[in-house]
């Protein structure tokens, strides 16, 4: 299987054009999307009665609207593969669940920004992959994990090589694979 990375820059929307242009020129189809855009503004995003709002804003605008124009300007090539994948790639922090239970490891984790980002990401993969329900592409969230990257100044415990595990697995799903879910390292984890 050949695997080419392409880097897009949110803040250029021709970069976002020209690699559906490139690939859309080079293979006349894309087989997964494997959506990982983040940012954690980690100076200014807090709980929520201090958060700064531009932060809000610059969360929202490369989490969520970000990966929405990258999958709008790329669907046209996953709908052209036989069985594309789509991982949009999230965090437990965007789970309501894993937020609010009394017994969550993390309870202080006050990222307003990011969190309320990432579970906007989650809801883009609900309603995504019930748009797709009648084709063979399946639509996921993924939490790679606490992974040691520049996104948290390296202030993580999973590597990057282990961090990449859970993305690639559902990346590679047959197709009575699972649709619409979201999963971290472990399996299924609740919205």
């Amino acid at each position: 299987m050949a695997v080419e990375a392409i880097e897009i820059d949110l803040h250029r929307p021709d970069t976002i054009d020209a690699a559906a242009s490139s690939i859309g020129e080079r293979f006349g189809r894309l087989d997964t999307l494997i959506n990982n855009a983040g940012i954690l503004l980690l100076d200014t995003d807090d709980f929520p009665s201090v958060a700064s709002v531009e932060t809000l804003r610059e969360s929202y605008e490369v989490n969520f609207i970000g990966m929405v124009i990258v999958t709008q300007k790329l669907l046209p090539l996953i709908r052209k593969a036989a069985s594309g994948r789509i991982v949009n790639l999230s965090s437990s922090v965007g789970s309501l669940w894993w937020t609010g239970d009394a017994n969550n490891p993390s309870p202080d984790v006050k990222w307003l920004g990011y969190a309320a980002s990432k579970a906007a990401v989650n809801m883009l993969t609900v309603q995504l992959a019930l748009e797709l329900k009648d084709t063979p592409i399946k639509v996921n969230a993924v939490c790679p994990g606490y992974v040691m990257t520049e996104l948290n100044r390296g202030g993580g415990y999973i590597t990057i090589e282990d961090g990449v595990r859970a993305p690639v697995k559902y990346a590679l799903l047959d197709d009575a694979g699972p649709t619409g879910q979201f999963f971290n390292t472990n399996g299924p984890i609740n919205w």
